[in-house]
């Protein structure tokens, strides 16, 4: 059954010369911002750290070894020892690539006005799974197990529960502006959540179930 609620708001940072969030990953330790030119860390509560500098304009993962980030259409593989890319994956051209995550061994791409999520093979870009939404699709996360993404219609942002393999809303978490860029999962309690324009860096409280 769908419960509804309003977001949990644990922090809200904001960062000297970020003006703009595009995508949120987090490496096990660090939060990952896509601002744009490069990929920027930043600790649990709130201090910017090292940054790669990568094109990053959209959603951003992290495999465990590499980060997968969304410029110009393409998803780049990208070493983060030394910020070069070394692989583009071929994932379906010409799509409105928002948010991205890795889980199940796959890599997770959020379509914003295509409302839906692929599962792609991180190494063919074949579509293993289509995943269905009515809403704007904004950035997506794994948290154990559970699909998440944010979404947005008619000014109201939501953080959606759904089930991976039907799309069904089990949960909704009501933010309190319209948009939603990036969201992603510490493998706890937590999901960070990117601002868009406002540059803002949210932390919210992942219900328990």
């Amino acid at each position: 059954m769908l419960r509804t609620s309003r977001a949990e708001i644990l922090a809200e940072y904001v960062f000297p010369g970020i003006e703009r969030v595009h995508g949120v990953t987090h490496d096990g330790n660090d939060v990952w911002l896509a601002v744009g030119d490069r990929l920027q860390s930043a600790t649990p509560n709130g201090v910017l750290g090292r940054a790669i500098h990568v094109r990053a304009e959209a959603g951003s993962a992290f495999d465990g070894r590499h980060f997968y980030q969304i410029a110009a259409g393409k998803i780049q593989k990208v070493d983060p020892a030394t910020g070069a890319v070394v692989a583009i994956v071929p994932a379906p051209p010409d799509a409105d690539y928002a948010g991205l995550t890795w889980a199940e061994g796959a890599l997770w791409v959020a379509q914003y006005e295509g409302r839906r999520i692929l599962k792609l093979d991180p190494e063919t870009g074949r579509v293993l799974r289509i995943v269905q939404s009515n809403r704007l699709v904004t950035g997506v996360t794994f948290a154990d197990g559970e699909l998440w993404h944010g979404a947005l219609e008619a000014g109201q942002a939501e953080l959606r529960r759904v089930d991976p393999t039907s799309g069904e809303v089990l949960d909704a978490l009501v933010m309190p502006d319209a948009f939603v860029s990036g969201l992603e999962c510490d493998g706890k309690e937590r999901l960070y959540v990117g601002g868009g324009k406002s540059g803002r860096l949210r932390v919210i409280r992942r219900p328990k179930r």
